[in-house]
């Protein structure tokens, strides 16, 4: 008999449309209002743990260096390291259209993919996904847009971000090209997609799940209660600083790792801006959980025993 105290195994890689990828990535949603310096450093930080996958998206730095800057930032980093564009699987998105608020046409979504090249100094994507569900472009609409920028060579392969598990089949019905990729809201504290079909979906047809927000927003790292759920919320982060505590490493640290044990393969998306939080979450591989260990950290985000 096996016992239940083991450590769960966490894979430091996976695989992506033919690739070796690190289970962990790189956002560069906050990178916008950084300087242009310090990219370089970010994205080295990155990929010396592994974490090859660098995800962006045209709406990144609206509002602080204007519509593009994230991607404009990235591009400028591969004009000045074109050999660096090899070692990295190169993530954009298109969809979101202040004020509109969204538009994925199949004009626009192509256009989108389009500038989103020329800002990222790049004739290829790896991947390119709808950043969020546009309710008046239909399913057949964005299929075709998707299948366009594949057959095109704009971008390698195609999926999804925030979209429903029956948005996600119905967009698949219509394409020729598999989904790749689901993108949704994935930490301990936003728990949705365990229980929505999101990742048993993607278990069953391969998607890989990115987690945007693996940390609420930064809410697990530092500790600071949200608005609503203030209870729960603490009994969560005294959960993980046992935890911590018993892995001699932090609560954040033990919230990706929790995230990394998921048998759907979850790839975190991280968003720190400190070189040195980048090179520290490399510890979430080295984290000890154990079933039970896994199972306190949901009970105490849900507020409740497990049925």
């Amino acid at each position: 008999m096996i016992a239940d105290n083991q450590p769960l195994v966490i894979p430091s890689k996976s695989t992506f449309h033919g690739r070796e990828i690190g289970r962990l990535s790189y956002g560069c949603w906050r990178m916008p209002g950084t300087p242009q310096a310090d990219v370089a450093a970010k994205i080295d930080a990155a990929l010396s743990i592994g974490a090859n996958i660098i995800d962006t998206a045209a709406i990144y730095g609206f509002g602080k260096d204007g519509f593009g800057a994230a991607e404009s930032m990235v591009g400028k980093f591969i004009a000045e390291r074109p050999a660096v564009r090899d070692d990295i699987v190169l993530v954009t998105k298109g969809g979101i259209t202040p004020p509109v608020p969204y538009n994925s046409s199949r004009a626009h979504i192509v256009a989108s993919c389009e500038a989103s090249l020329q800002r990222l100094c790049c004739e290829h994507v790896d991947l390119f996904l709808i950043h969020r569900p546009d309710l008046l472009a239909g399913h057949q609409e964005v299929a075709a847009a998707l299948e366009e920028l594949v057959t095109s060579g704009k971008a390698r392969s195609v999926g999804v971000s925030n979209y429903s598990l029956e948005q996600t089949r119905a967009l698949q019905h219509f394409l020729t090209v598999p989904l790749t990729v689901t993108q949704p809201e994935i930490s301990a504290w936003q728990t949705d997609v365990l229980f929505d079909g999101t990742l048993d979906h993607a278990q069953a047809t391969g998607l890989l799940p990115m987690a945007w927000s693996p940390l609420a927003g930064g809410l697990l790292a530092t500790g600071i209660a949200p608005a609503e759920g203030g209870e729960r919320f603490a009994n969560l982060i005294a959960v993980l600083d046992r935890l911590a505590a018993r892995n001699d490493t932090t609560r954040d640290i033990v919230a990706l790792a929790w995230l990394l044990v998921h048998p759907s393969g979850i790839v975190p998306i991280l968003g720190t801006q400190s070189v040195d939080n980048i090179a520290a979450s490399e510890a979430a591989f080295s984290v000890k959980l154990t079933r039970a260990d896994w199972y306190d950290i949901l009970e105490a985000s849900l507020g409740q025993r497990m049925p």
